[in-house]
């Protein structure tokens, strides 16, 4: 069986058991705080354990794109090392939401392997949890019994806490697992050694492939655990090992999932696969990477250097820099990948045929960039090798996180000049570096405090700014010692942060007692709306008024509406090509990033304004549409996002048919009239392919217009109110800069007649000729001419001047060449030594270094002890 015909065969024999086919969700998650990624095929279910959403389906199934590259599971370092670890990978799964349970999922599970599969029986073992006794918890007797059904007793094997008890975090539903592993191993391998023995000890053909977890506990922020109303069943079976044991290969990378892309770098690189295991790493490395970073792009993640981005970022260059190393390229290739890649998925994920230019221009702009740093990089390092015998675990680490180095490209870099690297320095320095990352990013969070009984929520946010409610329940946070609450309302008018839109912010009153909090924030976490506080109500019973800032709600209001004409306009002027790639909307401003290979020009951008504000004073109506069926919503010409994830049913915002017509969850104004004004007030380069547009609307726009025509008309009063007011400061302009140039001329010329004085100070220190003084110059820029000058015509010059600018010192050393490669000498360290005379720091390059201080009253003793590095 091919790949696809694996994958299809999986979700056919589902569907025959009942089971709702879903699409898989975006593999950059965006309503959950707690993940950056989808890193498991029940993520997108999450709000079902958890009873927070209603079940529409009891029987779902799907191919979920998974990644798992940061946190709990990290798989990162081990790709392309072994045969089975991915960054991006396919989660096959079957769930089920408090219908079926442990016997049907053990019994389909053993037909779809054996029977539609045909995988043989007497290779497959299984694992059942032992049991716990610190946690009170018994061996799963029900799986073993359901599982001898079967399977013989002597293949069902007891796995500990770690491997046989899932849990979805360190709080949360979780509940006994009941694993499934293939052995394939030769004949005579397998008469040898029992597969017994080789479960769950990474043997690299002894693997797990289907994961059947059973949920029915909850964890607690105590620790216990408590039963859960329903019990669930949430299975996964990883796609690429399951095709590598159904083709009968030895790793996954011999498969027809990773073959197509393997073919393609071996051909473009000139190497055979299979010939030297580095290369093959390499193959195996980018093969895998381009997968993850592809999809991640597709899904709206552009590479950053922050938070998820960065992790894209992380992948795609340790790909470049196996490519670089092992397999010779110089130039940018892994790009060229992405149309072998989204021909592969067409039909199974068409986000990546869909953006196959878009994807494939940004991950070529990232190569294009980090070559360049890497080839910067390899530079510094044959800097830093000149003068050390050992590579310093702080340089190494320098390497690592500046120019993105791996510490075994250092590592195989110092073997080749026969050097070690200090490894105890660059794992303290980097344990230091995660260390503070983990403190930066440390929340405690606290178990759910029932207040009142939940019935069931209600968001009338759309209608109302104002509500009658209950607090359902609270619970207490802590991040960076800073203390805050959550609550849940059981009716709030408070838009929950999403879709680019702010969450809203205002009060929370007590009918009983007028008490009044301040709600802060309002963000979604799996189904929940969350409102934040800094402290709790006095009295939690009883009902309160929740009153959204009507200020705030409108002006956010005028900007996402905004950015809906924006979008429409962007279309219309620069082209159908035009995609929304992410956005921010609040009271202020509206941030809007799209798809676009130039700079917008100045025409385009007032084009761009025009449009939008005709349709403003037309004051187009909202037409909104709640509960329309998705593709009905496709049907009717709506614009969708790439990487979001919609419903069933989504909500449709629309400003005149033939114009502006998207789904969307956020708040509108009634009509475009109420928006004012739209002005853009900057234009830039987010990444390739990718501009951002920034602008405003409504009382922020009109404050803006009035400040800068305050500016103008103060500028033309400081010019005596010229009638051609451009003219005039033109000529300002012009006259300004002729004043500079004769200032810089006199400057030039001070330092050169200072030129001779000084030569006839040189001391001739053996071969030597020395110079160390203090000079009375404006500038920086005046020292180094004068520095140039004197290495220019001396020698074995050794000079050092210091100076004063502002009442800060400053010194200077000048190296002749010969000095600086032939005795050793290097002005950059010399610089820093005496620059602590000034209080200050510095370097530069061997024959120049510079450095400042804030101490003037050191500049003396400095320039004495300069002759000290003569002796």
């Amino acid at each position: 069986m091919t790949s696809r015909e694996i994958r299809q065969a999986f979700l056919d024999f589902f569907k025959s058991k009942g089971h709702q086919i879903v699409p898989s969700a975006p593999v950059v998650v965006k309503n959950d705080p707690t993940l950056m990624f989808t890193n498991a095929g029940m993520n997108q279910f999450k709000d079902l354990f958890l009873g927070e959403a209603p079940v529409k389906f009891p029987r779902v199934a799907d191919t979920q794109r998974c990644l798992r590259v940061s946190g709990k599971h990290n798989d990162l370092e081990e790709v392309g090392i072994d045969t089975y670890h991915h960054t991006l990978f396919e989660m096959l799964g079957n769930w089920s939401f408090g219908d079926y349970f442990k016997k049907e999922a053990i019994a389909w599970a053993w037909e779809l392997l054996t029977v539609v599969y045909k995988l043989d029986k007497d290779r497959l073992y299984v694992t059942i949890f032992e049991g716990d006794a610190k946690e009170g918890l018994e061996r799963d007797m029900e799986a073993f019994n359901f599982w001898k059904e079967w399977i013989g007793e002597d293949r069902i094997l007891l796995g500990n806490k770690k491997d046989n008890f899932w849990e979805m975090g360190e709080t949360g539903p979780c509940g006994p697992c009941s694993e499934i592993h293939f052995d394939m191993r030769s004949t005579e391998e397998r008469e040898q050694t029992s597969g017994q023995s080789l479960v769950n000890a990474d043997h690299p053909q002894v693997i797990e492939i289907w994961n059947l977890v059973f949920m029915q506990f909850n964890r607690l922020k105590d620790g216990s655990l408590q039963s859960l109303p329903a019990k669930h069943v949430d299975t996964g079976m990883g796609f690429e090992r399951l095709v590598r044991c159904i083709q009968g290969k030895t790793s996954n990378y011999d498969t027809d999932v990773f073959t197509p892309t393997i073919d393609f770098i071996a051909e473009k690189s000139g190497i055979k696969y299979g010939i030297d295991e580095k290369a093959d790493i390499a193959m195996r490395v980018v093969s895998d990477h381009i997968r993850a970073v592809s999809f991640a792009i597709a899904d709206g993640q552009l590479p950053s250097n922050n938070k998820a981005g960065y992790v894209i970022r992380r992948i795609l260059r340790r790909a470049v820099r196996y490519a670089y190393t092992f397999l010779g390229f110089k130039t940018p290739f892994i790009n060229e990948i992405v149309p072998v890649l989204a021909s592969q998925f067409a039909g199974v994920f068409d986000e990546l045929i869909q953006q196959q230019d878009f994807v494939q221009k940004v991950i070529l702009e990232e190569e294009v960039s980090f070559l360049r740093t890497l080839s910067t990089g390899v530079q510094r390092f044959e800097n830093y090798v000149e003068n050390n015998v050992v590579i310093k675990g702080d340089f190494a680490f320098e390497l690592y996180d500046t120019y993105g180095f791996p510490i075994d490209l250092t590592e195989l870099l110092a073997r080749e000049k026969g050097l070690t690297v200090d490894m105890e320095g660059f794992n303290q320095a980097l344990q230091i570096q995660k260390d503070r990352s983990r403190a930066a990013t440390a929340i405690d969070t606290g178990d759910w405090i029932e207040v009142n009984e939940d019935e069931g929520f209600e968001f009338v946010g759309y209608d109302t700014l104002t509500a009658v409610t209950e607090v359902v329940k609270y619970r207490k946070v802590v991040a960076k010692n800073k203390e805050q609450f959550q609550l849940v309302l059981s009716v709030s008018p408070f838009y929950a942060e999403g879709g680019g839109q702010v969450g809203d912010s205002g009060e929370l009153i007590s009918e009983s007692t007028g008490e009044k909090i301040y709600i802060t924030d309002t963000k979604k976490e799996n189904g929940l709306f969350v409102h934040f506080t800094n402290k709790l109500p006095l009295e939690l019973k009883g009902t309160f008024v929740a009153q959204v800032d009507k200020t705030k709600r409108t002006d956010t209001e005028n900007n996402h509406s905004a950015t809906h004409l924006l979008h429409a306009a962007l279309k219309q002027v620069l082209g159908n090509h035009v995609n929304q790639k992410g956005s921010l909307v609040n009271a202020d401003t509206l941030r809007f990033d799209i798809s676009h290979f130039s700079k917008i020009t100045d025409e385009e951008i007032k084009q761009v304004e025009d449009i939008v504000n005709a349709k403003i004073r037309e004051n187009i109506p909202l037409k909104e549409e709640r509960n329309v069926p998705y593709q009905q919503a496709l049907n009717s010409g709506v614009t969708a996002l790439f990487g979001e994830k919609y419903g069933d049913f989504v909500r449709v915002i629309t400003f005149e048919d033939q114009y502006s017509k998207e789904l969307c969850g956020g708040t509108h104004v009634k009509a475009t009239g109420q928006i004012g004004f739209f002005k853009i007030v900057s234009e830039s380069a987010v990444a390739a392919g990718v501009r951002r547009i920034e602008a405003i609307t409504g009382t922020r726009s009109a404050s803006v217009i009035r400040e800068h025509f305050e500016l103008v008309h103060h500028l033309k009063e400081l010019m005596n109110n010229p009638k051609d007011f451009v003219s005039a400061l033109g000529k300002i302009i012009d006259e300004n800069g002729a004043l500079k140039k004769e200032v810089e001329k006199s400057i030039t010329e001070k330092s050169l007649a200072l030129k001779s004085d000084l030569e006839a100070k040189i001391q001739q220190v053996g071969p030597i000729n020395f110079l160390s003084t203090i000079v009375d110059l404006p500038n920086a820029e005046a020292v180094k001419t004068l520095a140039y000058a004197l290495k220019g015509t001396v020698t074995n010059l050794f000079l050092v001047i210091g100076a004063e600018f502002d009442g800060k010192p400053s010194l200077t050393v000048v190296l002749s060449d010969e000095l600086a490669k032939e005795k050793g000498l290097n002005a950059s360290t010399i610089v820093r030594e005496l620059a602590k005379d000034i209080q200050g720091g510095g370097g530069g390059q061997p024959f120049f270094a510079t450095a400042g201080g804030k101490n003037p009253a050191g500049l003396k003793l400095a320039i004495a002890r300069a002759i000290d590095f003569l002796k």
